[in-house]
């Protein structure tokens, strides 16, 4: 333990810091502290796991699409021109980013030991503010301006000016703190990569490191949601529903069933990014990995530019109609990112369409013709899904106390509505569901078409026991994930599998 209370660490080495950190702050360390140097701190990917200007872009960018074009001309005038005008016309949630809680520690007790700690980013000088504002243990801030952007050699200059000839400690995390480390009495290294940790050694033994958390595959699945791929399987269902048994249409809709897939996938990620804010202020989804930070801002944007063009061109390599209808789904899920899942009722109108949407390319790829009938059960039972996903969320939002479910159009009070608009689309689900059993009586593709009737039955339980379970908030936010993870909800599938083989075999009795 180095004097004032600060973390010593042999080179080369990572150390916890929450695992170091005294238990006060108190008594002559505390003392001492207060005789140290100013602690200036850098912000993005430092004293936040994200990055301002990325989170900044992203909320510019769900507003008005267009604004992308204007980021470029301002750019052109300069980096800080560039974040000074992009601040001006966002509003940053400072008490949601993902803050690195052992550093924030750290930097608490710092304070509490009398020690000045400035805020130094490269991000702009308002938002710098409001995040200071936020936590109260800054007594200044440095931020760049429309003249300046405050990185490396600049931040340098700026924190020499203002720490005089009495030196200075800093803490950053990246090659751009490299040249302010090199002048620094003290080194703190955070979440830093380990290039970057032995540079920094090289120039003074840091007084203290705090590794980055690890990069884990599951955490790149997990954003990829491959659960919801279980959706894609929709677009089988024109073969089952046709009994289409022919090796070719069921190929060609395996490929289209993986490049569905893929382009998903990609529009889970903008979705993710998108929804930032909401996710954050959501009890279970602020564990998502972009929301916690755990997967970077540009990580996510490498993620789309990679499978979006691959599913496009697997489409096309498909068939040009399904590919126009790829391209529809992809223009419709960013409407909805970006307006549409704010809007209460077009959200789970657009929801419900886009499961239907599912079933059309499938038609497509297997080049089944898709009964009018088909379209209207699979409409109204995947509206009563998509019901079912808000209810949840709205149940838990006001278990937790909130009134309005974030980002999105409800409030707590909507909920009995909603119940009552699911359950109804579910059962005119199951009625039209009757109606066309009844026209395949006497029809040739159900021999035993009398078979059919058991379906329904088996249909309403599953319907009725997964609203009573919402009731109970027995169901998280994914009706999807809950089907597929319950026992009862498979053994459903089977008896209506069976069900539809006993019609359709021509030996039933």
């Amino acid at each position: 333990m180095s004097p004032g209370g600060d973390l010593s660490i042999s080179p080369g080495s990572y150390t916890d810091a929450s695992h170091e950190l005294p238990a006060s702050a108190g008594g002559s360390a505390a003392v001492a502290s207060a005789t140290l140097s100013p602690l200036y701190v850098d912000l993005d990917g430092t004293l936040t796991y994200t990055d301002l200007l990325f989170e900044s872009v992203l909320l510019l960018i769900k507003r008005n699409p267009l604004y992308l074009f204007l980021c470029v001309l301002w750019l052109m005038q300069g980096r800080g021109y560039l974040k000074a005008q992009i601040a001006r016309r966002i509003r940053l949630d400072v008490a949601l980013l993902p803050y690195n809680e052992e550093l924030l520690a750290y930097l608490r007790q710092q304070h509490v030991a009398g020690r000045r700690l400035i805020l130094a980013s490269a991000s702009d000088r308002h938002l710098v503010q409001m995040v200071a504002d936020h936590l109260g243990i800054f007594s200044a801030v440095m931020g760049s301006d429309v003249a300046t952007n405050l990185k490396s050699a600049a931040k340098l200059a700026a924190i020499e000016n203002d720490a005089g000839a009495a030196g200075f400690a800093y803490a950053g995390n990246s090659s751009a703190d490299i040249a302010v480390w090199s002048r620094a009495a003290e080194v703190i290294v955070v979440n830093a990569a380990p290039s970057i940790v032995k540079q920094a050694q090289q120039l003074k033994t840091p007084t203290l490191i705090i590794p980055p958390r690890p990069f884990r595959l599951r955490l790149v699945l997990k954003a990829l949601r491959l659960h919801q791929w279980a959706k894609n399987a929709l677009l089988f269902v024109p073969l089952l529903a046709a009994h289409e048994l022919t090796a070719a249409p069921w190929l060609s809709t395996l490929l289209a069933f993986v490049a569905f897939g893929m382009c998903a996938s990609a529009t889970y990620v903008v979705n993710d990014l998108f929804d930032l804010a909401s996710d954050r202020a959501h009890p279970r989804k602020r564990a998502r990995p972009f929301a916690a930070a755990t997967l970077t801002i540009p990580f996510g944007i490498a993620l789309i530019a990679v499978l979006l063009p691959l599913s496009l061109w697997l489409a096309a390599v498909i068939s040009p109609v399904y590919l126009g209808l790829m391209l529809l789904y992809i223009v419709v899920t960013l409407l909805y990112s970006a307006r549409l899942k704010q809007v209460a009722i077009v959200d789970v109108l657009v929801l419900a369409s886009l499961y239907t949407h599912r079933i059309l390319a499938g038609g497509v790829v297997s080049d089944v013709l898709i009964s009018n009938w088909l379209l209207a059960v699979s409409l109204f039972m995947f509206l009563s899904l998509a019901l079912v996903k808000r209810c949840a969320e709205l149940e838990f939002m006001s278990g937790d106390g909130n009134v309005a479910l974030a980002g999105r159009g409800y409030r707590t009070s909507d909920l009995s509505y909603l119940i009552s608009m699911g359950i109804a689309s579910g059962f005119v689900a199951v009625m039209l569901l009757a109606l066309y059993i009844d026209s395949q009586v006497g029809g040739e593709m159900y021999p035993h078409a009398e078979w059919l009737w058991l379906i329904l039955p088996v249909v309403l339980f599953w319907i009725m026991r997964l609203w009573l379970k919402i009731s109970r908030m027995e169901i998280h936010d994914d009706p999807l994930l809950f089907a597929i993870t319950d026992r009862t909800s498979w053994v459903v599938a089977i008896v209506i599998g069976g069900i539809a083989v006993a019609a359709s075999w021509p030996g039933a009795a």
